[in-house]
Protein backbone atom coordinates (compact mmCIF):
# COMPACT_ATOMS: atom_id res chain seq x y z
CA UNK A 1 0.00 0.00 0.00
CA UNK A 2 1.68 3.31 -0.99
CA UNK A 3 1.13 6.74 1.48
CA UNK A 4 1.34 9.55 -1.80
CA UNK A 5 -0.85 12.03 -2.39
CA UNK A 6 -2.51 12.54 -6.04
CA UNK A 7 -1.54 15.05 -8.47
CA UNK A 8 -3.56 17.81 -9.14
CA UNK A 9 -3.55 21.50 -9.70
CA UNK A 10 -4.23 24.52 -7.85
CA UNK A 11 -5.17 26.43 -10.55
CA UNK A 12 -6.79 26.18 -14.16
CA UNK A 13 -7.81 22.61 -13.81
CA UNK A 14 -9.10 22.38 -17.59
CA UNK A 15 -5.60 23.67 -18.60
CA UNK A 16 -3.56 20.45 -20.36
CA UNK A 17 -0.41 21.31 -18.72
CA UNK A 18 -1.82 20.58 -15.16
CA UNK A 19 -1.63 17.47 -15.86
CA UNK A 20 1.95 16.07 -15.57
CA UNK A 21 2.75 12.82 -15.99
CA UNK A 22 4.75 12.98 -12.22
CA UNK A 23 5.47 9.16 -10.38
CA UNK A 24 3.70 8.53 -7.91
CA UNK A 25 7.02 7.59 -5.95
CA UNK A 26 8.31 10.86 -6.67
CA UNK A 27 5.53 13.08 -4.67
CA UNK A 28 5.49 10.65 -1.62
CA UNK A 29 7.74 13.01 0.61
CA UNK A 30 5.47 15.79 0.09
CA UNK A 31 2.21 14.04 1.34
CA UNK A 32 4.62 12.99 4.60
CA UNK A 33 5.26 16.91 4.85
CA UNK A 34 1.46 18.16 4.53
CA UNK A 35 0.27 15.30 6.91
CA UNK A 36 2.95 16.34 9.81
CA UNK A 37 2.23 20.15 8.88
CA UNK A 38 -1.55 19.23 9.77
CA UNK A 39 -0.63 17.50 12.98
CA UNK A 40 1.20 20.98 14.09
CA UNK A 41 -2.21 22.40 13.35
CA UNK A 42 -4.01 21.80 16.56
CA UNK A 43 -1.06 22.88 18.87
CA UNK A 44 -3.17 25.29 21.04
CA UNK A 45 -2.82 26.72 24.59
CA UNK A 46 -3.56 24.45 27.33
CA UNK A 47 -6.31 25.92 28.03
CA UNK A 48 -7.90 25.70 24.59
CA UNK A 49 -6.60 21.88 24.17
CA UNK A 50 -8.30 21.66 27.73
CA UNK A 51 -11.69 23.24 26.09
CA UNK A 52 -11.86 21.08 23.51
CA UNK A 53 -11.38 17.82 25.27
CA UNK A 54 -13.95 19.03 27.42
CA UNK A 55 -16.55 19.65 24.58
CA UNK A 56 -15.86 16.23 23.12
CA UNK A 57 -15.66 13.79 26.15
CA UNK A 58 -18.80 11.96 26.41
CA UNK A 59 -19.87 12.98 23.12
CA UNK A 60 -21.00 11.34 19.98
CA UNK A 61 -19.01 12.46 16.64
CA UNK A 62 -21.57 11.41 13.54
CA UNK A 63 -20.15 10.32 10.54
CA UNK A 64 -22.66 11.36 7.67
CA UNK A 65 -21.98 8.79 4.25
CA UNK A 66 -23.62 9.80 0.95
CA UNK A 67 -23.16 6.34 -0.11
CA UNK A 68 -25.35 3.13 0.80
CA UNK A 69 -24.17 0.36 3.44
CA UNK A 70 -21.68 -2.09 1.65
CA UNK A 71 -19.76 0.04 -1.39
CA UNK A 72 -16.44 1.47 -1.43
CA UNK A 73 -17.00 4.97 0.39
CA UNK A 74 -18.72 3.38 2.84
CA UNK A 75 -16.41 0.83 3.96
CA UNK A 76 -13.54 3.34 3.45
CA UNK A 77 -15.71 6.18 6.13
CA UNK A 78 -16.29 3.16 8.26
CA UNK A 79 -12.86 2.32 8.61
CA UNK A 80 -11.86 5.54 9.49
CA UNK A 81 -14.84 5.83 12.38
CA UNK A 82 -12.91 3.14 13.78
CA UNK A 83 -10.37 5.22 14.13
CA UNK A 84 -10.78 8.70 14.31
CA UNK A 85 -12.18 9.00 17.76
CA UNK A 86 -9.06 8.19 19.28
CA UNK A 87 -7.25 11.30 18.09
CA UNK A 88 -9.86 13.57 18.72
CA UNK A 89 -9.35 14.93 22.11
CA UNK A 90 -11.66 13.97 24.88
CA UNK A 91 -12.21 10.88 22.32
CA UNK A 92 -15.40 10.81 21.34
CA UNK A 93 -17.37 7.70 20.27
CA UNK A 94 -17.81 8.07 15.84
CA UNK A 95 -21.25 6.83 14.72
CA UNK A 96 -21.48 6.19 11.20
CA UNK A 97 -24.75 7.11 9.59
CA UNK A 98 -25.78 6.06 6.01
CA UNK A 99 -27.94 9.10 4.46
CA UNK A 100 -28.54 8.52 0.40
CA UNK A 101 -30.61 10.25 -1.76
CA UNK A 102 -30.10 12.56 -4.91
CA UNK A 103 -26.90 11.40 -5.50
CA UNK A 104 -25.15 13.08 -2.25
CA UNK A 105 -27.07 16.30 -1.90
CA UNK A 106 -29.19 14.83 0.47
CA UNK A 107 -26.56 14.41 2.66
CA UNK A 108 -24.86 17.25 1.61
CA UNK A 109 -27.78 19.76 2.18
CA UNK A 110 -27.92 17.73 5.86
CA UNK A 111 -24.44 18.76 6.19
CA UNK A 112 -25.18 22.69 5.26
CA UNK A 113 -28.65 23.65 6.75
CA UNK A 114 -29.46 20.79 9.79
CA UNK A 115 -26.28 19.17 11.09
CA UNK A 116 -25.16 21.20 14.14
CA UNK A 117 -22.22 23.60 13.65
CA UNK A 118 -20.50 22.75 16.66
CA UNK A 119 -17.86 20.15 15.62
CA UNK A 120 -20.15 17.12 16.21
CA UNK A 121 -20.63 16.08 12.37
CA UNK A 122 -18.59 15.08 10.23
CA UNK A 123 -19.15 13.75 6.27
CA UNK A 124 -17.53 11.24 4.09
CA UNK A 125 -19.41 12.68 0.66
CA UNK A 126 -18.05 12.12 -3.15
CA UNK A 127 -17.34 16.06 -3.94
CA UNK A 128 -19.51 15.98 -7.11
CA UNK A 129 -21.71 18.33 -5.24
CA UNK A 130 -19.13 21.09 -5.85
CA UNK A 131 -19.24 21.32 -9.55
CA UNK A 132 -22.85 20.24 -9.61
CA UNK A 133 -23.88 23.80 -7.60
CA UNK A 134 -22.89 25.88 -10.50
CA UNK A 135 -23.36 23.60 -13.11
CA UNK A 136 -27.31 22.44 -12.52
CA UNK A 137 -27.87 23.50 -8.75
CA UNK A 138 -31.50 21.71 -8.42
CA UNK A 139 -31.97 20.84 -5.34
CA UNK A 140 -28.61 21.93 -3.93
CA UNK A 141 -29.19 24.32 -1.12
CA UNK A 142 -25.18 24.74 0.16
CA UNK A 143 -22.38 26.62 -0.87
CA UNK A 144 -19.48 24.56 -1.02
CA UNK A 145 -17.17 27.05 -0.53
CA UNK A 146 -18.25 27.33 3.25
CA UNK A 147 -17.71 23.68 4.25
CA UNK A 148 -14.58 22.98 6.12
CA UNK A 149 -12.52 20.38 5.14
CA UNK A 150 -10.59 17.57 7.29
CA UNK A 151 -8.64 15.85 4.39
CA UNK A 152 -8.81 13.29 2.09
CA UNK A 153 -7.82 9.14 3.15
CA UNK A 154 -7.20 8.51 -0.46
CA UNK A 155 -7.37 9.86 -3.68
CA UNK A 156 -7.66 7.56 -6.85
CA UNK A 157 -9.34 7.51 -10.32
CA UNK A 158 -12.52 6.31 -10.84
CA UNK A 159 -13.76 4.22 -13.91
CA UNK A 160 -16.77 3.04 -16.09
CA UNK A 161 -17.03 -0.85 -16.75
CA UNK A 162 -19.05 -3.23 -18.54
CA UNK A 163 -19.98 -7.06 -17.37
CA UNK A 164 -17.94 -9.11 -19.57
CA UNK A 165 -21.22 -10.63 -21.32
CA UNK A 166 -22.34 -7.44 -22.52
CA UNK A 167 -20.11 -7.57 -25.76
CA UNK A 168 -18.63 -4.23 -24.97
CA UNK A 169 -14.76 -4.53 -24.66
CA UNK A 170 -13.88 -0.95 -25.80
CA UNK A 171 -15.41 2.79 -25.75
CA UNK A 172 -15.43 2.12 -29.50
CA UNK A 173 -18.04 -0.51 -29.14
CA UNK A 174 -20.46 1.33 -26.63
CA UNK A 175 -21.28 3.95 -29.85
CA UNK A 176 -22.69 1.20 -31.56
CA UNK A 177 -24.18 -0.57 -28.92
CA UNK A 178 -26.94 0.26 -26.37
CA UNK A 179 -25.31 -0.77 -22.73
CA UNK A 180 -27.66 -0.67 -19.67
CA UNK A 181 -26.14 1.52 -16.75
CA UNK A 182 -27.29 1.24 -13.34
CA UNK A 183 -28.00 4.75 -11.43
CA UNK A 184 -28.53 5.81 -8.28
CA UNK A 185 -29.43 9.68 -8.43
CA UNK A 186 -28.92 12.52 -10.40
CA UNK A 187 -26.26 14.30 -9.17
CA UNK A 188 -23.81 10.95 -8.63
CA UNK A 189 -21.07 10.00 -10.90
CA UNK A 190 -23.22 6.59 -11.93
CA UNK A 191 -25.03 9.35 -13.88
CA UNK A 192 -22.52 11.89 -15.09
CA UNK A 193 -20.37 9.89 -16.95
CA UNK A 194 -22.08 7.95 -18.79
CA UNK A 195 -24.02 11.05 -19.69
CA UNK A 196 -20.88 13.38 -20.74
CA UNK A 197 -20.08 10.05 -23.04
CA UNK A 198 -22.61 10.17 -24.44
CA UNK A 199 -22.99 13.59 -25.48
CA UNK A 200 -19.58 14.29 -25.98
CA UNK A 201 -18.29 10.68 -27.63
CA UNK A 202 -21.28 9.00 -29.07
CA UNK A 203 -21.72 6.34 -27.09
CA UNK A 204 -25.06 4.72 -26.49
CA UNK A 205 -25.45 4.09 -22.52
CA UNK A 206 -28.84 4.47 -21.03
CA UNK A 207 -29.20 5.03 -17.35
CA UNK A 208 -31.38 2.89 -15.25
CA UNK A 209 -31.82 4.60 -11.88
CA UNK A 210 -33.81 3.50 -8.89
CA UNK A 211 -30.73 1.92 -7.66
CA UNK A 212 -30.36 3.16 -3.75
CA UNK A 213 -26.80 1.90 -3.43
CA UNK A 214 -23.49 0.95 -6.04
CA UNK A 215 -23.85 -2.24 -3.83
CA UNK A 216 -27.23 -2.79 -5.92
CA UNK A 217 -25.99 -2.06 -9.01
CA UNK A 218 -23.43 -4.70 -8.46
CA UNK A 219 -25.67 -7.54 -7.47
CA UNK A 220 -27.83 -5.98 -10.46
CA UNK A 221 -25.27 -6.55 -12.98
CA UNK A 222 -24.69 -9.67 -11.68
CA UNK A 223 -28.59 -10.65 -11.68
CA UNK A 224 -28.18 -9.32 -15.35
CA UNK A 225 -30.52 -6.38 -14.90
CA UNK A 226 -28.09 -3.76 -16.24
CA UNK A 227 -24.66 -4.42 -18.00
CA UNK A 228 -22.29 -1.79 -16.44
CA UNK A 229 -21.66 0.78 -13.70
CA UNK A 230 -19.71 4.19 -13.95
CA UNK A 231 -18.16 6.19 -10.57
CA UNK A 232 -15.97 3.64 -9.36
CA UNK A 233 -12.83 3.91 -7.70
CA UNK A 234 -10.12 1.58 -8.70
CA UNK A 235 -9.31 0.74 -4.89
CA UNK A 236 -13.19 -0.02 -4.54
CA UNK A 237 -13.26 -2.13 -7.06
CA UNK A 238 -9.80 -4.22 -6.18
CA UNK A 239 -11.08 -3.80 -2.44
CA UNK A 240 -14.84 -5.01 -2.78
CA UNK A 241 -14.31 -6.55 -6.12
CA UNK A 242 -11.27 -8.54 -6.80
CA UNK A 243 -12.67 -11.71 -8.22
CA UNK A 244 -14.44 -9.61 -11.26
CA UNK A 245 -10.70 -8.38 -12.08
CA UNK A 246 -9.05 -11.72 -11.57
CA UNK A 247 -11.71 -13.27 -13.74
CA UNK A 248 -12.53 -11.06 -16.28
CA UNK A 249 -15.95 -10.78 -15.27
CA UNK A 250 -15.65 -6.87 -16.51
CA UNK A 251 -14.63 -4.72 -19.32
CA UNK A 252 -13.05 -1.29 -17.93
CA UNK A 253 -13.80 0.83 -20.88
CA UNK A 254 -12.18 3.90 -19.60
CA UNK A 255 -10.82 5.75 -16.23
CA UNK A 256 -11.55 9.22 -15.18
CA UNK A 257 -8.67 11.06 -13.01
CA UNK A 258 -5.25 13.26 -14.12
CA UNK A 259 -2.97 10.28 -15.18
CA UNK A 260 -3.49 6.98 -16.00
CA UNK A 261 -3.56 4.97 -12.71
CA UNK A 262 -0.33 2.51 -12.89
CA UNK A 263 -2.01 -0.60 -12.32
CA UNK A 264 -4.55 0.01 -15.41
CA UNK A 265 -1.53 1.54 -18.03
CA UNK A 266 -4.15 0.40 -21.02
CA UNK A 267 -7.11 1.84 -20.00
CA UNK A 268 -7.61 5.19 -21.56
CA UNK A 269 -8.36 8.59 -19.72
CA UNK A 270 -11.84 10.31 -20.34
CA UNK A 271 -10.48 13.47 -21.73
CA UNK A 272 -7.74 11.27 -23.99
CA UNK A 273 -10.72 10.49 -26.12
CA UNK A 274 -12.15 13.76 -26.67
CA UNK A 275 -12.91 14.27 -30.54
CA UNK A 276 -11.49 17.68 -29.88
CA UNK A 277 -9.98 20.11 -27.93
CA UNK A 278 -13.27 21.53 -26.67
CA UNK A 279 -14.88 18.54 -25.44
CA UNK A 280 -11.49 17.81 -23.74
CA UNK A 281 -11.63 20.97 -21.73
CA UNK A 282 -15.30 19.68 -20.82
CA UNK A 283 -14.09 16.35 -19.99
CA UNK A 284 -10.75 17.73 -17.72
CA UNK A 285 -13.05 19.70 -15.84
CA UNK A 286 -15.63 17.02 -14.80
CA UNK A 287 -12.07 15.43 -14.03
CA UNK A 288 -10.87 17.73 -11.90
CA UNK A 289 -13.14 16.93 -9.14
CA UNK A 290 -11.96 13.52 -8.69
CA UNK A 291 -8.59 15.00 -7.60
CA UNK A 292 -10.59 15.71 -4.46
CA UNK A 293 -10.92 11.83 -3.79
CA UNK A 294 -12.45 10.57 -1.06
CA UNK A 295 -12.59 13.49 1.37
CA UNK A 296 -13.91 14.71 4.96
CA UNK A 297 -15.51 17.84 5.82
CA UNK A 298 -17.54 19.17 8.52
CA UNK A 299 -19.80 21.77 8.65
CA UNK A 300 -19.87 25.71 8.33
CA UNK A 301 -18.96 27.74 11.42
CA UNK A 302 -17.02 25.17 13.57
CA UNK A 303 -14.99 27.19 15.90
CA UNK A 304 -11.63 27.40 15.09
CA UNK A 305 -10.47 25.71 18.27
CA UNK A 306 -12.37 22.14 17.32
CA UNK A 307 -11.48 22.57 13.94
CA UNK A 308 -8.22 22.36 13.80
CA UNK A 309 -8.36 19.78 16.37
CA UNK A 310 -10.73 17.61 14.12
CA UNK A 311 -8.26 18.11 11.08
CA UNK A 312 -5.27 17.26 13.26
CA UNK A 313 -7.12 14.15 14.33
CA UNK A 314 -7.68 13.40 10.58
CA UNK A 315 -3.96 13.59 10.06
CA UNK A 316 -3.16 11.23 12.73
CA UNK A 317 -5.64 8.92 11.84
CA UNK A 318 -3.60 8.53 8.74
CA UNK A 319 -0.37 7.66 10.31
CA UNK A 320 -1.83 5.60 12.70
CA UNK A 321 -0.07 1.85 12.42
CA UNK A 322 -3.79 0.01 13.46
CA UNK A 323 -5.29 2.05 10.91
CA UNK A 324 -2.84 1.44 7.91
CA UNK A 325 -2.51 -2.46 9.03
CA UNK A 326 -6.57 -2.73 8.94
CA UNK A 327 -6.51 -0.68 5.72
CA UNK A 328 -3.75 -3.04 4.26
CA UNK A 329 -5.87 -6.17 5.13
CA UNK A 330 -9.14 -4.78 3.66
CA UNK A 331 -7.18 -3.72 0.43
CA UNK A 332 -8.19 -0.25 1.18
CA UNK A 333 -5.22 2.05 -0.56
CA UNK A 334 -4.26 5.25 2.04
CA UNK A 335 -2.62 8.53 -0.11
CA UNK A 336 -3.63 11.66 2.27
CA UNK A 337 -4.79 14.53 1.24
CA UNK A 338 -4.56 17.55 3.37
CA UNK A 339 -7.09 20.26 3.89
CA UNK A 340 -5.80 23.14 2.06
CA UNK A 341 -4.77 21.14 -1.08
CA UNK A 342 -8.79 20.37 -1.21
CA UNK A 343 -9.91 23.70 -0.67
CA UNK A 344 -7.62 24.93 -3.65
CA UNK A 345 -9.20 22.33 -5.96
CA UNK A 346 -12.55 23.39 -4.66
CA UNK A 347 -11.52 27.12 -5.57
CA UNK A 348 -10.63 26.04 -9.07
CA UNK A 349 -13.45 24.32 -10.16
CA UNK A 350 -15.93 27.15 -8.57
CA UNK A 351 -13.62 29.95 -10.59
CA UNK A 352 -14.68 27.78 -13.32
CA UNK A 353 -14.88 30.86 -16.52
CA UNK A 354 -18.75 31.17 -17.71
CA UNK A 355 -17.91 30.03 -21.52
CA UNK A 356 -16.60 26.77 -20.59
CA UNK A 357 -19.55 26.12 -17.56
CA UNK A 358 -22.38 26.83 -20.81
CA UNK A 359 -20.72 24.66 -22.52
CA UNK A 360 -20.54 21.94 -19.64
CA UNK A 361 -23.81 22.29 -18.81
CA UNK A 362 -25.41 21.51 -22.71
CA UNK A 363 -22.47 18.04 -22.33
CA UNK A 364 -23.85 17.03 -18.79
CA UNK A 365 -27.79 18.13 -20.08
CA UNK A 366 -29.26 20.56 -18.51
Amino acid sequence: MTMAPAKTSSSMLTDPSTFPDAKRSGIQSRALTAVAALTALAIATPGAADSVSDFYAGKSLNLIISTGVGGGLDANARLVARHLGAHVPGKPSVVPRNMTGAGHLQATNFMYNQAPRDGTHIGAILPSFALYQIIDGKGAQYDSRRFNWLGASDVDNMNLYVWSTAGVKTVEDAKRKEVLMGATGAGSYTVLFPTLMNNLLGTKFKNVAGYKSTNEIHLAMERGEVQGRAGNFFSSLKSGNADWLRDGKIDILVQIGAERDPDFPNVPLLHELAPNEEAARILRLFSGEIAMGRSYLTTPDVPADRLAALQAAFAATMRDPAFLDEARKASIDVRPLGPERLKAILDDIMSTPPDLLEKAKDARGR
